[in-house]
């Protein structure tokens, strides 16, 4: 990047910028996880989702404007989008530094060719529970061993992976230690993610109730596993510890330590609204920049990122309405 892009970056007072995109696919999402969705529906897509063409388009503006250099394609669920081919595709041409595909991994086995096809080297799979009946009762759909079966396809072609797991009171706390052995013997990097305080749990005694700290986590942990806190990105989500000898696994304590002083998140959801923050169900919409030309749609461009980055939290996660699964969270 030359001297001119540094200049033009756009950068609040906390010196913080947009270089890593969520962009979601789709609303739509083959699961109804209980931590998701109040009443076991699974969501579906939004009225109007951008075609593939406008999504790349979309994203190559926002590389281009934002300096993005990171991206995360995810949904809802974005293998069960119709276009997740074609734009994982385009947008594996954009040269980014790193990209990096979020599913739950129910439909991995069967779009297998197109994931190893694109060339992207890492994946990042929801996986809360390794007990069968505990995964119908969480997600309230799909199959277990299709998802363990796509983690070994995918471990067996050399891709890395990361596991999500959001650990649950009474719901899944007795598979914390479980699900860490389970990746520490292959490879994969486990990532705790603190319930979030968003949609139907906001500020709900539900939420209160299947809340686990990372300081919770961490003695449990502790209690099976000799570990040690380790330096993570200035910008990263996860507090990471080392197990010697081991592997690695990682904390996203948005209660607990929260992150909003280094976020560097930008949103693009499959309808073409753009959220500075996961935190603000505030958003800019950026469908109608998608038909203007290069130079007007830059400078406009420019500006709605200027609105969406003054929408980030200051200090700490303070809870939205919004479904994280519309926004690619």
């Amino acid at each position: 990047m030359n001297t001119k892009e540094h200049e033009d970056l756009i950068v609040d007072r906390f010196g913080r910028r947009f270089r890593n995109l969520r962009v979601s696919l789709t609303a739509a999402c083959n699961y109804a996880c209980t931590y998701c969705v109040p009443d076991g529906k699974k969501l579906q897509a939004a009225s109007y989702e951008l075609s593939s063409d406008e999504m790349i388009r979309a994203v190559s503006l926002l590389v281009e404007c934002a300096g993005i250099e990171q991206i995360r394609i995810t949904g809802g669920e974005p293998l069960l989008s119709p276009k997740f081919d074609q734009t994982l595709h385009g947008i594996m041409k954009l040269g980014l530094r790193d990209a990096a595909i979020t599913t739950n991994g129910q439909l991995l086995l069967r779009k297998a060719d197109a994931i190893l096809q694109s060339g992207i080297k890492r994946l990042n799979i929801s996986l809360d529970t390794l007990d069968a009946g505990k995964f119908r009762s969480i997600a309230r759909s799909g199959d277990l061993d299709t998802v363990l079966s796509g983690i070994d396809l995918m471990l067996d072609a050399g891709l890395k992976i990361k596991i999500n797991m959001v650990p649950m009171r009474f719901s899944n706390d007795d598979q914390i230690v479980p699900m860490l052995d389970y990746c520490l013997s292959r490879g994969i990097e486990l990532r705790y993610i603190e319930l979030m305080n968003m949609g139907h749990l906001r500020s709900s005694n539900e939420f209160v109730r299947q809340f686990f700290s990372m300081e919770e986590l961490l003695e449990l942990i502790g209690q099976h596993f000799i570990f040690e806190r380790t330096n993570a990105p200035f910008d990263s989500t996860a507090v990471r510890f080392a197990v010697p000898g081991q592997g690695n696994f990682g904390i996203i304590a948005n209660e607990s330590e929260p992150f909003c002083k280094t976020c560097t998140r930008l949103r693009l959801s499959s309808n073409g609204h753009v959220y500075g923050c996961l935190s603000n169900a505030h958003s800019q919409d950026m469908k109608p920049i998608l038909s203007m030309q290069d130079l007007e749609a830059k400078d406009s461009l420019r500006q709605l990122l200027n609105r969406a980055l003054k929408d980030k939290q200051t200090h700490g996660f303070t809870g939205e309405v919004t479904v994280m699964k519309f926004i690619g969270g």
